[in-house]
C-alpha cells in the first residue's frame, strides 16, 4: 500500500510540470491543476486506507508545517468567503486548489517515507524532459510530425506553459541537478545526469536569452508600481482576507492607478500582479502575507543552517536543496507564480526540511473489529470526503473537456453541435462563467442570423424571442456566478446592445449594464467609449458628450476617444469642439495611415460646416454605431424577467 502512494507521489512530482492537453480550452494550466489534484488525493486515499488496514497513523512534524498550514487555511477561508465565482479559485485559475494540493503534497510526502533523493531526482527528471521537449521544437523537429496540434509545433513552445515559466523552473531545478551530480557514486547514474544537466542548462540559456528585453519573446508584465498600488487599494477594502483567490482581474480592474493608461500596455488586463507576493496580499490578505512571511523566516533558518557563512557546496546534496531552496523564495518575490513554480517550491520545502515522525496508534484494546473502531473512525470521513471530491473533480473535468468539444465546433462553424454541446457543458457544471458568457453569444449569433430572414414566421418569431431570452438568461447568469467582474456586466450590456434593434427596452438595460461595468473598471475608456456609443445611436447627444469627454480624460492620447466625442458635437451642433477634437486626432495618428485620412476627411466636412460624409472605417478610428433599423417588425418585447440583477459594487 505504501509503495503505491510513493509511485503516486512520483508520477506527481514528474509530470504536473509537464503535462498539458489540447482537450482543455487552457492547454496548460487546467491539465497540471487536473492531474496535481488527482493523483495527490489518490496519494492520500491509499495513505489512509493503509492507515485504516494497520490501524497507526505515522506522521512527520518539520519546521515548515505551521507556516504552510496557516498559508493554505488562508487561501481556502477567503475562497470560501470572498471570491464570488468559486470555480475561479478552485478550477481556473485555480489557486487555492494549487495552493492545497502543493500543501497535501508536502505532507504526504514527509509522511510516506519516500527517499529524499529520490524525489530530488524526480524533479530533476521532470525539468530535463521539460528542457528536452523546449529544444526539440527550438530546432524545428517537432513541427516536422503532422500529428502533432498546432501550438506544440511552435519554436517557442514548452511544456511547462511558456518560456518565462520554463526558465524560472529549469533555473530552480539546475543546482538540485548539480548537487545530484556529484553526490552520485554510481557511474551509470552519473552519466545520466550529466547528460540531463547540459539538456537543462542549454534550455534554460536559450530561454533566458529569447526573453531579453527586445526580443520578439520577451514578457509582458504588469509595473511594479502598478501592481503595487492595487495590493495597497486591495487591503483598504479587505485587510485581512483579500479580494479572493484567483479574483486578482477584479482587484486589478478597480484599483488600476489612471497612470496606467499612459503605459503601452493600457489594454491589457493582468490576471496577477508583478510577483506572486504582490499577488498574495491582494487575494488572501494579511493573513496569507503574515504566513507567507513566517515561511520565509524559516526557510532564512534554513539557509543559514544548510550553508553556514553563505558558502555553497554543490558537491552535496543538502547545500544543492538549500540553494534550490533560496532560488525558489528569491523567484516568489520577483516573478509571477506558475503552477511548475508553486509545485516545485513545496518539494524542495520538503527536502530541505528537518522533520521527526509521530506514531499514533488507533487500535483500542482487544482484538475484535470493534478495536479498529478508533482507526476507522479517523480514517473513514477522510476517505469518503476524497472520494466526493473524485466524483464532482471528475464532472469538473468532463465539464471541460466538453467545453473545448464545443468551441472546437465552434470553428468548424457546426452552429447546432455547439448549441447542444454548450448546455451539456452548463449541465456537468453549471458554476463557470465562461459558459455561460460562451453560450449567451452562441444564442445571440442564431438569434440574429433567423431574424435576418426576410418573411418570417409565427413560429421563426417564436424562436427569435426564445433564443433572446435564453441570451439574456446566460449573460445574466455570467453577472449573477462573478457580479464584482466588470466583464461580467460588459457581456450584458452587449447581450442587450445586440438586441436593441428588435426587442423593446433592450435599450434602457444596455445603458444600466453597462453603467455597472464602467463602475467596475472605472479609468477603461474602451468601456465608456462603448456607453457612449449607446447613448450616442439613441440621439441622446448631452449624455453621449459627458461619457466621452471622460472616456478622453482616463486616456488623453487615445485618438478613438476624441474622434467619437467630436462625433457627439457635430451632431450638437457645436461645430468647433468637434473641429478641435478632430485636430487632437490628427496630432495622435500616423499621418501614413488609413486613420488620418478618415479624421482629415472629417476635419474638412467640418469646416465647411456640413454634415460629414460617409467614409470608410479606419483601422482604429471606429465613430459612434448609429441606431439600427427594426429588424423585426413588430419589435419583440423582453419580458419582465429580462431586467439586468440587480448591481453590488
Amino acid at each position: 500500500m505504501n509503495k503505491i502512494t510513493q509511485y503516486l507521489l512520483y508520477i506527481s512530482v514528474v509530470a504536473t510540470p509537464l503535462i498539458f492537453s489540447s482537450s482543455f480550452s487552457n492547454f496548460y494550466d487546467i491539465p497540471k491543476i487536473a492531474v496535481l489534484a488527482f493523483s495527490v488525493s489518490a496519494a492520500l486515499l491509499f495513505f489512509a486506507l493503509r492507515t485504516l488496514l494497520s490501524g497507526r497513523l505515522k506522521l512527520s512534524v518539520s519546521n515548515f508545517d505551521v507556516p504552510i498550514i496557516i498559508l493554505a487555511l488562508s487561501y481556502l477561508v477567503s475562497a470560501i468567503i470572498k471570491t464570488p465565482n468559486k470555480m475561479e479559485a478552485f478550477l481556473f485559475p485555480g489557486t487555492t486548489t494549487v495552493i492545497l494540493a502543493g500543501t497535501f503534497l508536502f505532507f504526504i510526502l514527509g509522511w510516506s517515507g519516500i527517499s529524499k533523493k529520490a524525489v530530488a531526482a524526480c524533479l530533476f527528471v521532470s525539468a530535463t524532459l521539460a528542457g528536452a521537449v523546449s529544444l526539440l521544437a527550438i530546432s524545428g523537429i517537432l513541427a516536422k510530425i503532422p500529428q502533432l496540434p498546432a501550438f506544440v509545433k511552435d519554436a517557442s513552445f514548452s511544456p511547462i506553459g511558456g518560456l518565462l515559466p520554463q526558465a524560472i523552473f529549469l533555473g530552480l531545478v539546475l543546482p538540485l541537478g548539480i548537487a545530484l551530480l556529484f553526490s552520485e557514486r554510481q557511474p551509470t547514474k552519473k552519466l545520466f545526469y550529466g547528460v540531463s544537466l547540459a539538456v537543462v542548462a542549454l534550455s534554460l540559456a536559450l530561454s533566458v536569452y529569447n526573453l531579453l528585453p527586445g526580443k520578439p519573446l520577451s514578457p509582458a508584465l504588469s509595473g511594479f508600481d502598478t501592481s503595487w498600488a492595487v495590493s495597497t487599494e486591495t487591503l483598504k477594502q479587505s485587510p485581512l482576507l483579500g479580494i479572493g483567490p484567483g479574483n486578482y482581474l477584479t482587484a486589478f480592474n478597480r484599483f488600476r492607478p489612471i497612470s496606467y493608461n499612459a503605459t503601452n500596455l493600457w489594454a491589457v488586463r493582468f490576471t496577477s500582479a508583478r510577483d506572486f507576493v504582490l499577488t498574495l496580499v491582494s487575494e488572501v490578505g494579511l493573513l496569507g502575507l503574515a504566513a507567507f512571511i513566517l515561511l520565509v523566516w524559516q526557510v532564512v533558518l534554513t539557509l543559514k543552517r544548510e550553508l553556514p557563512g553563505l558558502k555553497i557546496n554543490l558537491e552535496t546534496l543538502d547545500s544543492g536543496i538549500a540553494f534550490s531552496l533560496a532560488l525558489a523564495v528569491i523567484s516568489l518575490f520577483v516573478f509571477p507564480a506558475n503552477i511548475a513554480l508553486i509545485v516545485a517550491t513545496y518539494v524542495v520545502l520538503f527536502l530541505a526540511a528537518k522533520s521527526h515522525e509521530v506514531s499514533l496508534n488507533l487500535l483500542a484494546a482487544g482484538e475484535s473489529a470493534s478495536s479498529r473502531l478508533p482507526a476507522a473512525v479517523v480514517t473513514l470521513p477522510f476517505i469518503a470526503g476524497i472520494l466526493a471530491f473524485g466524483y464532482f473533480g471528475g464532472r469538473v473535468v468532463a465539464a471541460e473537456v466538453t467545453f473545448k468539444n464545443a468551441l472546437d465546433a465552434l470553428g468548424r462553424n457546426e452552429g447546432k453541435l455547439t448549441y447542444d454541446t454548450m448546455r451539456q457543458a452548463i449541465a456537468l457544471n453549471p458554476y463557470v462563467d465562461r459558459y455561460h458568457s460562451s453560450y449567451a453569444q452562441v444564442n445571440l449569433a442564431l438569434a440574429r442570423s433567423l431574424a435576418q430572414k426576410k418573411d418570417l414566421t409565427d413560429a421563426d418569431r417564436t424562436t427569435v424571442a426564445q433564443l433572446i431570452q435564453q441570451a439574456i438568461r446566460e449573460g445574466k447568469a455570467t453577472v449573477t456566478l462573478n457580479p464584482q467582474r466588470s466583464g461580467s456586466w460588459e457581456l450584458l450590456a452587449r447581450t442587450y446592445q445586440s438586441v436593441m434593434s428588435f426587442a423593446q427596452g433592450a435599450d434602457n438595460f444596455t445603458i444600466q449594464s453597462f453603467d455597472q461595468a464602467v463602475a467596475l473598471d472605472p479609468i477603461n475608456p474602451n468601456l465608456r467609449i462603448a456607453l457612449g456609443g449607446v447613448y450616442y445611436a439613441l440621439g441622446k447627444y448631452d449624455d453621449a458628450v459627458k461619457v466621452f469627454e471622460l472616456a478622453v480624460l482616463s486616456k488623453p492620447d487615445l485618438a478613438n476617444a476624441h474622434y467619437n466625442l467630436a462625433a457627439a458635437y457635430r451632431e450638437k451642433g457645436e461645430i468647433d469642439n468637434a473641429i478641435a477634437q478632430i485636430n487632437a486626432v490628427l496630432s495622435l495618428v500616423s499621418k501614413d495611415s488609413k486613420d488620418y485620412e478618415v479624421a482629415k476627411a472629417e476635419l474638412d466636412n467640418l469646416e465647411k460646416k456640413r454634415p460629414a460624409a460617409e467614409t470608410s472605417e479606419g483601422e482604429n478610428l471606429t465613430p459612434p454605431a448609429e441606431a439600427e433599423k427594426p429588424v423585426i417588425k413588430p419589435p419583440l418585447t423582453l419580458p419582465e424577467e429580462a431586467t439586468p440583477p440587480a448591481s453590488n459594487p
